[in-house]
Parts: C-alpha cells; structure tokens; sequence
C-alpha cells in the first residue's frame, strides 16, 4: 500500500546543503520532509574534518550572518581555530576550524531534530515528478509517495556515485554508504543534461602509529576567534583545543606511487569525470608538477576520542598495497597502520547553467539544485547554496520577493553567479581572487552587508538585530568621532615617537593617523581623556568592534573606491533582459554568443557581460538592441 504524504517543501540529502535548506524553510514556516538514506549520517563530513579556510571562511560568516546554522556548529565542536593570512591584508583574512567529525554530525543531528515543521525521513528517492513544468512530488524506495511545492535536491556524491580504490569500483556515495540510484534518470527525462565529476579523499591512518616527535607542529591561534555571532565568546572554544602536523613526500615517495600507475583508475580510463584542479590527487600532483620535489601534508585529527587522522594532501585512488608502501616511506610515518585506504568517488552533476540566481532550475519550477550537483567543491560552497535554495524555495511558495545576492554582497552571491554565467565542467572552488570586490566583502563585516536579510526571513532573531543595531550605531559614531576629532600636537608627539612614527606640526584627525601602518587604532584611542570624550572607553571594552572599526579608517580610501566601481557596475546590473530573449536574431553579434547567451539566459547585461565568449563589442551590440 503507498503511504501518501504533502510536505511544502522537500529537500533530498543531508549533508551541508541539505541541513541549510531544510531549517531555513522550516524556521521560515514551511512544513519540511528532509530526505536521507541514514538518519546518522547528517551533517556528516565526507572528506576532511574542517570548516573554513581561505575564502571558504568568509561564506561561513556569510551562512551565520544570513541565520544558517553552519558556523554555530563549527563553534560548538572545533579543536583547532586558526585565522589564515594574518599577515596579509584584511580581505584575505579567513577562520578555519579543524573539527571532530562525530560530534559535528551529532551536533547537526541535534539542530535538524529539534527544528519545528521538520520531518526527517530515512529513505531514498527514485523518482521526481514534474505536471506542466512544475514540480509536484517524488517517490521513495520504500514506496512512499510524497506530494510538495518545491523540491531541493543537494544530493552530494551520492547521484550514480562510484568509488574507486585501484581499479576494482564499488557502488557508494561515501565510504560505507550506498549511492543514490534512479533519480538522476527522472531528470534527464524532463530534458535535463547530466555529466560526471570526480573527487577523492586520503587515507586515514591510526594516531599511535605516527612518530609526531619528527613532525613539525601547527597550533591554533592563541586567540581563537569563533565563526558565529550567536557564541558566547566567554565560554568558547567549547573543546580542548589541539595541534595539526606537517610532513612532506619526496621523490622515493613519487617513485612507489608511480609504481601503481598502471593500475590507476584515474589513469586507466575507468575515472571519466573531471577532478578538482585546486585540490587534486597525490598521483595527478606528482604527474602535474613533475619538477617539484616534494609536496606538502598535513596530518589533522578527526577528533578529540578518534585515533584516526586525516592524511590531507595525499587524496589517492591507486590500490591499496601501494599507498600504504607510498605512505610508510614519509617521514614520521614510518610505521604506519593505515586504517583505510583513500579512494575516488565518480559522481553525476548537472551543469549549473540550468539553474538560475535563485537556484530554481530553469526548466522545471519548483525544482532548485544546491551543493555538488552543481558542480561545486566543499562544505562551505554547498552551505551557501543550500541556504539561499531554501529561502527562495519558501519565499516562492509564500508569494514574497525572491532572494538574489549580488556579486558586491557576499561571496555566496559570486558563488552562485559564477555558476549560473560561467558553468563549470569541474568542481567549483571558491577563491578570494575570484571576488573583484572582495576589499569589501571582508569576513569582519559580513553581519553588516546580510544580517538585514536574515532578520527579514525571520532566520535572526530579534535580540541578536537589536545586539547587532547597537553595535552598528556605535560603529557609525566610532567613524564620525575618528573622522572628525583633531589631536594637538602636544597630545599625540610622545605616543607617535614612542611608536617610531613621525611627530605632527598641526592638528590631525584619528582617521588620519591610524592609517600609519606602524599606529593600532586602541593605542591611539588610549592616548584620549575618557572623561573628555565618553565614547572612548566604550570602544576600547569592544574588541570586536575596535577592529572593525579599525580596518573600515586605516583601507577608507581603497574602500571607497571600491564602492565607486560598485556603483559603476550596478548600471549594467540594472539593466534587465527579457526573461526567454531570443538572441538567435542577433545577427550582429558572433555566434558563440548568441549560443552561450541563449544558454545561460541571463537576467542582466551585467550579467551577461562575464559570460565566458561574450565579448565587449557582443554586450554593445546588445545594449543598443534592447533600448530599441
């Protein structure tokens, strides 16, 4: 008998783009069935036990501001917190936290059950079914029928995946776990295109077994600044906090590897999809960069009871006997007992130009693609785009606005327009270069550009907006006491030749003066008579704020202009095109772009102005055509 079941929103898979989609629709009001094939395997993390990093760090911040949940977990279970590039400017500055993988996925276990209008159902959808363009349910494995207005399927490796340890495949989406199979033939045979993508991850190996005295250490920040505005600062870190280690191959190590070449999936031809270019397997680095001696490693614990560590840097499908041999000639592991091999998983995508700015496809309505089915790679990209799907999923089904970021609002809106513009034919990471605005898309300021829109779709709470308008009125003053108080002279001279800064002659403002590299905002602020200026003291008791405020004097100018070239371009995003334009008329423009154009569909000349094979004189040429 089929057991009929409506929900307003489904969400297929729950790994980090699933999580995100399904609270968001359901703290939003809507009724949620979130679909996983194992309930204990939510959240949890397929390859490395980390969240963040260089770029990635800024989408988590982006997440927390927004009200998803992904920096909150990060907080409450990391061992390790570092900020990276510290000693390069403050819009590459980006947190990441080494995390214990078992108390991550119970911690997201947790949130998911505890959310209100979530039904978490164990099973594995077959089947998707469409009614005049518009999705309107699905079918389990189990036999269930589920109605719904809008589906989001975040099915990471999990789409026809293959995992590859030598050349002998098995059947799964991750180690242990079965793959999702029938799902993807529903969508081709509502016209979409699929295509396949390979990631891979390292071998595990037993902590005991490792000589760490050999090893050079890597400690977190003495410091350590958490991810979410929702944590307690007095109480975190929440964990005992530990170390990673670094180690290296060398060339007796590529010599073993490439023993195992002949029986290299990769290599053999049996691995069809492309893998990630910024994160490629030990054999495709040693092939790729054959000039380098050696490659570095970095071996980080998967938790605080775990004795397994994550051998990051040394991704391999090659057969087992072989990494073992390969990884036992490494200094400090010589003795190693590897608890598993590493291996590839293959895995079916569907090219992103099929989706739109709010990840609805653009093909069947209702129907919204996040995460690795997009062709991304990582947590945090699959987060950001889980996020976004579930709130337009709920704004759609509600009748308000949809929710699109701009390229000069957050990362996540780079994300999504390069994705939807350029596509991808392998897996999407996230870069600070790939940001052209990225001086103002800082991870410090990240509450000031979203948490609005997060307050607006109820995701933040009203509390945490009143903690954060108050903030953000003294940040406001802050700017306009530094920008207009003048110090004399005979109050700075000592400090600044305390400081080995050059003394003044006049008067100069705050502003000024901390744009001196040798000069900190706090020491300049403690140098005033808090009872003369009463703004002070508070300030200089929140640190958070003083170097907020800090980087906002010290970059002005580069942000300003920054702004000023926004400006410019928020012309070209301004000016809109015709949903469905049919650009096969424009004889006057070359053929690749018309062909990517008609494609891609995009919404905006600004937008279509950074389709790879559009060139300026194409964008003229279609500038003229639509004012006419």
């Amino acid at each position: 008998m089929v057991n009929m079941l409506n929900y307003d929103v489904i969400v297929i898979g729950a790994g980090h783009a699933g999580i995100e989609a399904a609270i968001a629709s359901a703290r939003m009001g809507c009724s949620v069935a979130l679909i996983t094939m194992e309930k204990k395997a939510i959240g949890r993390m397929s390859c490395n036990p980390a969240i963040g990093g260089s770029a990635k760090g800024h989408i988590v911040h982006e997440i927390d501001a927004l009200g998803g949940i992904m920096g909150l977990i990060a907080d409450r279970t990391g061992i390790q917190f570092r900020t990276l590039n510290k000693s390069k400017g403050p819009s590459v500055w980006a947190g990441r936290c080494q995390s214990d993988r078992k108390l991550y996925s119970e911690e997201a276990g947790e949130v998911v059950f505890g959310t209100q209008n979530l039904d978490v159902i164990e099973d594995s959808v077959n089947e998707a079914f469409e009614e005049n363009k518009k999705i309107v349910g699905v079918k389990t494995e189990k036999g269930k029928e589920i109605n719904c207005k809008a589906l989001i399927v975040a099915s990471g490796t999990f789409l026809n995946g293959v995992m590859y340890t030598g050349t002998d495949p098995k059947i799964g989406g991750r180690f242990g776990e079965r793959a999702a199979i029938g799902l993807t033939k529903s969508f081709l045979d509502m016209g979409f295109v699929a295509d396949r993508l390979k990631t891979g991850t390292p071998p595990r190996l037993k902590k005991n077994s490792i000589d760490f005295s050999v090893l050079e250490e890597q400690p977190g920040d003495e410091n350590p600044q958490p991810f979410s505005h929702r944590t307690d600062i007095k109480n975190f870190p929440v964990l005992p906090q530990v170390s990673c280690h670094l180690t290296y191959t060398d060339e007796h190590v590529h010599k073993i590897l490439e023993k195992g070449f002949d029986r290299s999936p990769m290599f053999k031809g049996l691995i069809t999809g492309v893998g990630p270019r910024y994160c490629p397997s030990i054999e495709d680095k040693i092939v790729r960069f054959a000039d380098k001696p050696r490659h570095q490693l970095f071996l980080e614990p998967e938790g605080l009871d775990s004795d397994l560590i994550y051998l990051n840097g040394f991704s391999s499908s090659l057969p087992e006997e072989i990494q073992f041999e390969a990884v036992r000639a490494i200094q400090g592991l010589e003795n190693i007992e590897m608890a598993r091999p590493g291996y590839a998983v293959e895995y079916d995508y569907f090219p992103p130009y099929q989706v739109d700015l709010t990840l609805e496809t653009k093909l069947i309505k209702g129907l919204y693609f996040a995460g690795q089915i997009n062709g991304t790679s990582g947590y945090e990209e699959a987060a950001g785009q889980g996020l976004v799907a579930g709130i337009n999923a709920t704004l759609k089904i509600q009748g308000r606005e949809e929710f699109v970021l701009k390229r000069s609002e957050a990362y996540i809106g780079v994300l999504i327009d390069d994705l939807v513009g350029k596509s991808t034919d392998e897996p999407y990471r996230m870069f600070t270069s790939r940001a052209e605005h990225r001086l103002i898309l800082r991870q410090d300021n990240a509450e000031r550009r979203l948490v609005k829109f997060g307050y607006d779709f109820g995701l933040v709470s009203k509390e945490l907006y009143n903690e954060f308008k108050k903030s953000e009125e003294l940040m406001i003053q802050g700017i306009d006491f530094a920008s207009n108080l003048r110090i004399s002279p005979k109050n700075i001279n000592g400090f600044l030749a305390s400081q080995n800064s050059s003394v003044i002659g006049n008067g100069e403002t705050i502003s000024k003066l901390v744009k001196r590299p040798e000069l900190k905002l706090k020491n300049i602020l403690e140098t005033l008579d808090k009872s003369r200026f009463p703004l002070v003291e508070p300030l200089l008791n929140n640190e958070e704020l003083l170097q907020k405020l800090e980087i906002e004097l010290k970059y002005e100018g580069y942000i300003k202009r920054q702004y000023e070239l926004v400006e410019k371009m928020e012309k070209l995003e301004n000016t809109k095109i015709p949903l469905n334009y049919d650009y096969h008329n424009l004889n006057t423009i070359s053929v690749e772009a018309r062909e990517k154009l008609a494609k891609v569909q995009p919404r905006s000349i600004g937008q279509a102005s950074r389709i790879s094979g559009v060139s300026p004189a194409d964008i003229s040429i279609l500038t003229v055509y639509l004012k006419n």
